[in-house]
């Protein structure tokens, strides 16, 4: 792509979008960020007050943009179905030259259709709805699947629940997390590059019992808990058990959860 093409980020306040959009101004690139949310914007980045999921202001984001980064999404299935099928018409009649997404790993593995399922695992269901929509388009496109971030669905599970006096832990959930720097960096290297699809996924180094990033956690911040263990129901919950949501041959991760863990709390 051309250096003074414009390249648009959807959910470009979010902390996803944020890292990439900090690293295309450091290669400097002209960023457009589009969001929902009226938040401070970076020093020479173009804004745009948009919903994706409702259609207002699509266009105007769009317009005039070479390369589209997708790093919305709420973790719904109708919404970011929604947001992704309103991106790609907009894209279309602007004639966007490449559109790239970012998933979360287990997305074409992990069965979402019962209440049940819906109620715990919706996020790998939104994703794969993203995911299809964007293959779909007819647009160029490139998708990068990623295991969840230290800082993200990590970190707010094992602070959200450590707050109850008996900590209920899935039994046999793991997770390979992955430093969300990490994910910003690869995403950013596939926007510059041309479409390439599927591209392979990335993974962090370790994977983690669920009980240790528990334990592990508590440590940290000097807390006592009680933790049971306790069977998920459903098909999704079944999938997690065999490490649908793991990639152990794309480990290629640097960042461990024991050094983000310790940045986190004593850095």
């Amino acid at each position: 792509m051309a250096r003074n093409e414009r390249i648009l980020v959807t959910g470009g306040t979010g902390g996803l979008g944020r890292r990439v959009v900090e690293r295309l101004l450091a290669a400097g690139r002209s960023v457009r960020i589009a969001s929902r949310h009226p938040r401070e914007t970076p020093s020479g980045v173009e804004r745009v007050i948009c919903d994706l999921a409702k259609d207002e202001a699509v266009d105007a984001a769009v317009d005039g943009a070479g390369v589209v980064i997708h790093c919305a999404g709420v973790g719904k299935i109708k919404e970011d179905e929604a947001q992704a099928r309103n991106l790609v018409r907009a894209a279309s009649r602007a004639r966007v030259g490449h559109l790239v997404s970012v998933s979360v790993v287990g997305a074409d593995r992990v069965p979402v259709k019962t209440a049940v399922d819906r109620s715990m695992f919706a996020y790998f269901a939104s994703q794969r709805a993203k995911e299809v929509v964007i293959a779909e388009s007819g647009l160029p496109w490139t998708n990068l699947r990623a295991t969840q971030f230290h800082d993200g669905f990590v970190l707010v599970m094992v602070k959200s629940m450590s707050k109850l006096p008996v900590i209920p832990v899935p039994t046999g959930f793991r997770f390979q997390p992955v430093d969300a720097d990490e994910v910003a960096d690869t995403l950013v290297k596939l926007a510059l590059a041309t479409p390439s699809g599927q591209v392979p996924d990335i993974a962090g180094p370790k994977i983690y019992e669920a009980e240790y990033l528990f334990r592990s956690y508590l440590e940290a911040v000097g807390k006592r808990r009680r933790i049971v263990h306790v069977r998920m129901p459903g098909a999704a919950a079944a999938a997690i058990r065999a490490g649908a949501n793991l990639c152990p041959e794309r480990a290629v991760g640097r960042r461990t959860w024991e050094d983000f863990l310790a940045n986190e709390i004593f850095g």
